[in-house]
């Protein structure tokens, strides 16, 4: 019988936890131990006693824990600290983005520790069900609505009364992948107008479908990659896409950024100059901000006023909503282990679709092309 160990989290600002009751219940099922580190649930408000009704046991050190487990659920990559607590040849699953954790990537090799990355999940359909990108990114696509409206000094929606009418507020979104729909949603929910940017053509639809108005910028490239992410942009287009969505900007209220291009830093789409003109008292949610940052003036962890306008770079949005973020994560992390283990026990099978897209490490070695691919160039 396999053991997982789900620590609590330790990186700044995480409240997540990789488990919750019901995930136990279903892998103790399965035919797994669980093994959770006393208070890894505190910060999502779950108790070690719901995990104890539900079939888990307990450690009191994450070492104890780290040094006895087959498999390890994290949310967020671990510390080196931490990855030197983990036995050789045991089975890590966290987020990992291999290209900002280099020497991460490195130890763990050293370490022939085997890491699925959540990060690197394939968008194929019998993966729909593990995708915690989009679990994640859907939280903090409504969460940075709430952000922008409660920053922004004025109402969202239209209200008339007998002091006269408020129009409502105009929401520029950029980016309309799961975030930037689920945000599209929310500000709609709210009553404002949106209007929302993409480089693929094919979310036009599903842009105008939720209430919002579609940022058409004309290009001849293909923007979109089999994987159905944003590829990166050439110059050319992003001076135009930035002069057309400039436009908008200059009336807008709130506008919220979610571009990211896997694997390469954020495409800046929000410089100096479209700040400058943006009225005084709005808003910029930058969602992008851990990878660079759409708006040349975000800061990475930090609320900051510029040109009068208030500019969002808060980096962990989904933690921020740790509850239902934690219960999404866990489900993702249950569907992947039941898919990919037998009876209990972890089948590393090199040839399974799931399996070949998501392993970054194994037996001592990089398996993701473009992560070997920097470390060959000599990346740290």
């Amino acid at each position: 019988m396999a053991q997982i160990f789900v620590p609590r989290e330790i990186r700044e600002l995480e409240k997540r936890v990789a488990a919750t009751p019901e995930t136990v219940k279903k892998l103790v099922k399965a035919g797994f131990a669980v093994v959770v580190e006393r208070g890894a649930g505190s910060p999502a408000f779950i108790g070690d006693a719901d995990f104890e009704e539900a079939g888990a046991t307990f450690v009191d050190s994450p070492a104890e824990g780290y040094g006895k487990a087959d498999l390890i659920f994290k949310v967020d990559a671990p510390l080196e600290s931490e990855v030197e607590m983990i036995k050789e040849g045991a089975v890590l699953i966290t987020h990992i983005v291999p290209s900002n954790e280099l020497p991460l990537v490195k130890q763990l090799c050293a370490r022939k520790i085997s890491t699925f990355s959540m990060n690197l999940v394939p968008r194929i359909t019998i993966a729909q069900k593990m995708d915690s990108l989009s679990s994640q990114a859907s939280i903090a696509g409504y969460k940075a609505v709430l952000l922008g409206a409660n920053a922004l000094g004025k109402y969202f929606p239209l209200l008339m009364t007998a002091a006269g009418t408020i129009t409502p507020a105009k929401v520029v979104i950029l980016g309309a992948g799961v975030a930037g729909l689920q945000a599209i949603a929310t500000a709609r929910r709210l009553g404002a107008t949106v209007e929302a940017s993409d480089v693929r053509l094919a979310v036009k639809e599903q842009i105008e479908s939720l209430g919002a108005k579609f940022i058409m910028v004309e290009t001849d490239e293909d923007m979109e990659d089999q994987g159905g992410y944003a590829k990166e942009q050439s110059e050319d287009f992003l001076r135009r896409q930035r002069e057309e969505v400039g436009k908008r900007m200059a009336q807008a209220d709130v506008v919220i950024t979610t571009a990211l291009i896997p694997g390469r830093p954020a495409p800046v789409l929000i410089n100096e100059d479209i700040v400058k003109q943006m009225p005084e008292g709005s808003v910029i949610v930058d969602l992008a901000v851990q990878q660079g940052g759409n708006c040349e003036l975000a800061e990475p962890g930090k609320t900051v006023v510029k040109h009068g306008v208030t500019i969002i770079g808060e980096l962990n949005l989904p933690a921020m909503m740790q509850v239902h973020a934690s219960q999404l994560y866990a489900r993702n992390l249950l569907n992947l282990v039941t898919h990919i283990a037998k009876e209990g026990e972890l089948v590393i099978d090199l040839e399974e679709p799931v399996t070949d897209g998501a392993l970054l490490t194994h037996d001592g070695a990089v398996r993701h092309e473009p992560t070997k691919k920097l470390l060959d160039e000599g990346g740290n």
